[in-house]
């Protein structure tokens, strides 16, 4: 079996984690036991870019379990758990294409070595596969039944694609259902970006003035998770709508302009490039502390944080000081890219249980009905949503009440007012 990881020898200690990881996961256990019996990926050849964690382990095991033949590379080079590498490739048997810290050249050459397995389905975070085969690798895009997506991020550039009608093939924006954003984008983006931010700087949030940038579903769990924490939170936005949110759930709002001058800490979670900027930088207090969540580093103004410094030296595990041209220093956390996986081990398996059920059942969807949809991004069927809803709150012991004969008529009716 063709791969590329870092050292095979690793697989000891990633089995364990992913195993560890599989306990909190019971949506995506289900699912792999119903996968297990049907096998409706039977002759499936699937690529998946995505980060390689213990929680995206689970999820490859369980389409190889409905019968996939699954290839995986990493949709971010600093996100790696190069043990999880190692042990899906020696234990499950999985070609795997990801070293944590790849430089950009190798990065790609795994894409394109996912590729060269000619999948009918592809799974992205960001993109990065779709782009390839509308690019470099059109040829492949006749064979793909259609694609998943993740993130955000990538939904953004797919929908882009859809409107310029060039997408070649239908895709399943798993980012967009209810049980991925409302819960993996706040409560693990929150939590997760909390904790990479901890584990690289050992800095206390209780008192610090905390700045978050975007205030979509990530920025909300950020922001969230950073007041519980003690930290003054200040919100920036280009949205009026999110903006006014962020002001009656308790937060300053601000442009990035004035939030410079006075943030402790930075987190980026827009999806959008160069959010914070040389003219940004240059503000900052002495010692500010700056990071970014969202999928590309492309969030945080580097070049101009370069031409504005004298020099940059590594002073911890994931932290680069810039010596600014006025005198001050100003710390870039993970080079910018995801914190939460760069610093830490991502999203907790709790609430990637029910966004990696959503690829699985989606990957089961488009093998059923590809075929019949046309080119253009879809949100995942409501019937799967609810479905993963109704097994996790089974798997956490809680019930919901059920509609009675006469509250379903009246819901039905218009004759029926006061």
């Amino acid at each position: 079996m063709d791969y590329h990881v870092k050292d095979i020898g690793l697989r000891g200690m990633g089995k364990k984690r992913i195993e560890w990881a599989e306990l909190d996961m019971p949506v995506l256990r289900k699912v792999k036991e119903n996968f297990s019996k049907k096998k409706p990926l039977k002759g499936t050849r699937i690529a998946a870019c995505l980060h390689v964690t213990t929680e995206t382990a689970n999820l490859m095991a369980t389409l190889k379990a409905g019968g996939a033949d699954v290839t995986l590379c990493a949709s971010n080079p600093l996100s790696t758990q190069d043990d999880v590498a190692a042990s899906l490739v020696k234990d499950y048997g999985i070609p795997v294409y990801a070293i944590k810290g790849e430089d950009n050249k190798t990065y790609y050459k795994h894409l394109n070595a996912t590729l060269d397995k000619k999948p009918n389905i592809t799974m992205d975070d960001g993109a990065d596969l779709v782009s390839l085969l509308h690019t470099d690798r059109k040829s492949l895009a006749a064979g793909i039944i259609g694609s998943t997506e993740e993130t955000t991020t990538g939904v953004i550039r797919l929908k882009s694609l859809a409107a310029n009608k060039i997408l070649k093939f239908p895709v399943i924006a798993v980012n967009d259902a209810s049980t991925k954003h409302f819960f993996d984008n706040r409560y693990g983006t929150g939590q997760s970006t909390l904790d990479g931010i901890l584990r690289a700087t050992n800095r206390l949030f209780a008192g610090s003035t905390f700045v978050v940038c975007g205030y979509g579903w990530c920025g909300k769990g950020v922001a969230m998770r950073a007041k519980g924490m003690g930290a003054n939170v200040v919100v920036t936005e280009i949205d009026p709508l999110k903006a006014l949110e962020a002001v009656m759930d308790g937060f300053r709002v601000m442009p990035i302009a004035d939030a410079a001058g006075i943030g402790d800490f930075f987190c980026t979670v827009t999806g959008n490039l160069n959010v914070i900027r040389k003219e940004h930088f240059v503000k900052m207090k002495d010692g500010a502390l700056v990071s970014n969540s969202g999928h590309f580093n492309v969030e945080l103004d580097l070049r101009g944080l370069k031409a504005a410094s004298k020099g940059k030296k590594v002073v911890r595990e994931f932290v680069e000081e810039y010596a600014m041209k006025n005198g001050r220093k100003v710390c870039v956390l993970g080079e910018g890219r995801l914190i939460n996986l760069a610093a830490a081990e991502g999203h907790p398996a709790s609430v990637m249980d029910m966004s990696f059920a959503n690829q699985a059942l989606a990957a089961d969807f488009l093998v059923k009905n590809g075929k019949k949809l046309s080119n253009q991004v879809y949100v995942v069927p409501e019937a799967i949503d609810k479905e993963i809803a109704r097994l996790k709150l089974a798997a956490l012991g809680m019930k919901i009440d059920n509609l009675t004969s006469e509250q379903k008529k009246y819901l039905a009716s218009w004759e029926m007012g006061t």
